[in-house]
């Protein structure tokens, strides 16, 4: 497909599209892969665990016969090997239509004076330099497209944080502000048309997989999306036109209501 040439908002905006899944490895990226390969999509994925990677990227093909599914190891915390990965995957490809951040982590304390600051330290790198990376490097080849997303999935910590969780709450809220940063982006981009690429952020309370359930069998997970839902909403992003999704936050859990 010609990289100046938008995917459309038909029967399938994803085919044909190059979308770059990061963190990749755990359940959600899972889920995100094969979801994008059942839809015609060419998924590249990335995450520092060769291991988890691999099963996915075989998970997704297996399911999608004939899909187009590869999987880089990359490390997102060095700005300079994730701009290699982006510009890599727009050489081979032609273009980038999509990147989802789904790289995860959390830590927390029993109240807010045992918070450890060496906590804020990690999921500082995780939840923030990574989305801060994969945003810069992804930004232009997301505009070239002229129909590309920056997805990224938050919680809901982020607007309601609790003493306990007072790093990885701070941390979400963070990658948050940058993400609609770089809708701004798009949006001043726009000139008098619609932003060449939409940046949005997807919130849930916390995510929860088949395998958690088989293992945990009597608890309730209330509230939790469940990474096929999460998916499902991932591959909905591109099937309605981008000045709709820039810049929005989609709900997945219930909106928490104001503490009094």
């Amino acid at each position: 497909m010609d990289p100046t040439t938008p995917t459309t908002h038909g029967t399938d905006p994803l085919a044909g599209a190059v979308v770059a899944v990061a963190g990749a490895g755990g359940p959600a990226g899972h889920a995100a892969l094969r979801a994008l390969a059942g839809e015609g999509a060419t998924v590249v994925a990335a995450d520092a665990d060769p291991g988890r990677l691999a099963e996915g990227v075989d998970a997704a093909r297996s399911a999608h016969g004939g899909a187009t599914v590869t999987g880089d190891t990359v490390d997102l915390l060095d700005l300079a090997a994730t701009r290699a990965w982006a510009a890599r995957t727009e050489r081979e490809h032609g273009r980038i239509d999509g990147l989802v951040h789904l790289v995860g982590g959390w830590r927390g304390a029993k109240t807010f004076a045992g918070t450890d600051l060496a906590d804020w330290d990690v999921l500082h790198g995780l939840l923030v330099r990574t989305v801060q990376h994969t945003s810069l490097a992804f930004e232009a080849p997301l505009a070239r497209s002229r129909n590309g997303r920056f997805i990224l999935v938050s919680a809901t910590a982020a607007t309601r944080p609790t003493a306990g969780n007072a790093a990885y709450a701070a941390a979400k809220a963070a990658a948050e502000a940058w993400t609609l940063a770089l809708a701004d982006g798009f949006r001043k981009a726009a000139a008098d048309g619609p932003p060449p690429a939409a940046a949005t952020v997807l919130v849930v309370k916390a995510l929860v997989s088949e395998a958690m359930r088989e293992r945990r069998p009597d608890a309730r997970f209330a509230g939790f999306t469940d990474v096929t839902d999460l998916a499902d909403a991932i591959r909905r992003q591109w099937s309605r036109p981008t000045d709709e999704v820039n810049g929005t936050r989609q709900w997945l859990t219930l909106q928490p209501t104001p503490r009094p």
